[in-house]
């Protein structure tokens, strides 16, 4: 007869988070976004079924970015002081309502302003889903889980909408999104109550350095500047290369399922390898990724470019965001997270026009993001605590 050791036991239990907390993690932080993941096909439904101005189409995905980021200045006070999972609950809800509302919007006015609660809702519980995963013994993991997410979500929108589009219109997105947040509030009462402690038998954490903070913080905000800004003008780089639209559109769309791997090796290895080794090894493929597309790059070197580019972005952001939760596991430096995120994606593609337009070629915009990469790197190893 087989005995059961029970420390093995304890040991795996206390090592995986609840599967209910890490499907909400999921489910709910790939709900929120999508509408930014998708954004190339809902702008083009649009510009088509609205005759929308590209101005106005951009005005309403930046209101829809900002709305998320302004999700961090409420959250300051309710993360210490309301239940997550009621706060959870009244933002699934607002979410809920403010995309019905955008499927029977007839006006922009009444759209713009029912994807700003969208988004307000959804930023509130993208910040609920980051400080969740830092609260989970394993935050790696909820981190690699919870990116993977979003581009399987993104994946499967970008190719169904079109369809769905010429048979429903645009109010057939807003609608799926508010029948896929409907089935998911079950998954409410999943999250933590607040901030979590560390149990009776776990070290105490270690007290925040606000330099230690900061750099952690900064270091968020550079990787995102690079990564989307080089992101953003990939494409075009592929056509100055001479590759025809369907080439770099196969190219890209193979890129997103290498992110899908890179999130899924993060989930592996993010705590059987030391994170260190793995955070240099990631940003510095990264950065010669960034180089290889230098010097109108052939078919090949695209390629590979562009799919290292991808599967090591997806793959070193979970690592990053474990870091910041060793820091602090009540959510607040999650919270400025979200708001470092939404910032990095706003200035990346507007520093990186400017770039472009000044240099009159790419040059510029890949030195500098390959230089950014790494100074994110320094910055990420800088915001070091003891285990």
């Amino acid at each position: 007869m087989t005995t059961r050791n029970p420390t093995l036991s304890v040991t795996s239990h206390l090592n995986h988070p609840p599967l209910g907390l890490l499907a909400a993690i999921v489910l709910f932080a790939a709900i929120t976004p999508a509408v930014l993941l998708m954004a190339p096909a809902i702008a083009a439904q649009l510009a088509s079924q609205w005759q929308l101005s590209p101005t106005r189409i951009g005005d309403l995905f930046s209101a829809e970015l900002g709305a998320m980021s302004l999700a961090t200045l409420p959250a300051i006070w309710w993360l210490k002081h309301i239940d997550w999972r009621r706060a959870a609950l009244c933002s699934a809800l607002l979410f809920i309502v403010a995309n019905l509302l955008s499927m029977l919007a007839h006006d922009y006015s009444l759209l713009l302003m029912a994807r700003f609660g969208s988004a307000l809702a959804g930023g509130s519980l993208m910040i609920i889903c980051l400080a969740s995963a830092a609260a989970s013994p394993t935050p790696s993991r909820a981190y690699g889980f919870w990116v993977m997410g979003q581009l399987v979500l993104g994946a499967i929108g970008l190719s169904l909408l079109p369809m769905l589009f010429q048979r429903f219109g645009l109010g057939a997105c807003y609608l799926i999104l508010a029948l896929l947040m409907t089935l998911c509030l079950p998954l409410v009462r999943c999250f933590p109550a607040g901030a979590a402690g560390p149990g009776a038998d776990a070290p105490p954490a270690p007290a925040i350095s606000r330099l230690k903070a900061g750099l952690g913080i900064l270091g968020i905000l550079t990787f995102y500047i690079s990564l989307s800004g080089v992101w953003t003008f990939i494409g075009a780089i592929g056509s100055q290369s001479g590759l025809s639209a369907q080439t770099n559109g196969d190219i890209l769309a193979i890129a997103t399922l290498m992110g899908i791997v890179g999130a899924l090796c993060a989930t592996l290895f993010g705590d059987r390898l030391p994170r260190g080794v793995l955070l240099v090894l990631g940003y510095g493929l990264m950065a010669g990724s960034v180089l290889l597309l230098l010097d109108q790059p052939r078919l090949a070197r695209f390629a590979l470019a562009a799919l290292v580019f991808k599967f090591t972005w997806t793959f070193i952001l979970p690592l990053i965001l474990a870091r910041m939760a060793e820091m602090d596991r009540s959510g607040r430096l999650m919270n400025a997270s979200n708001l470092v995120i939404s910032a990095g994606l706003a200035i990346g593609p507007t520093l990186a026009g400017r770039l472009i337009e000044s240099s009159g070629g790419f040059q510029g915009l890949l030195l500098g993001g390959a230089l950014l990469t790494l100074a994110s790197l320094a910055l990420v190893l800088g915001c070091r605590t003891p285990r």
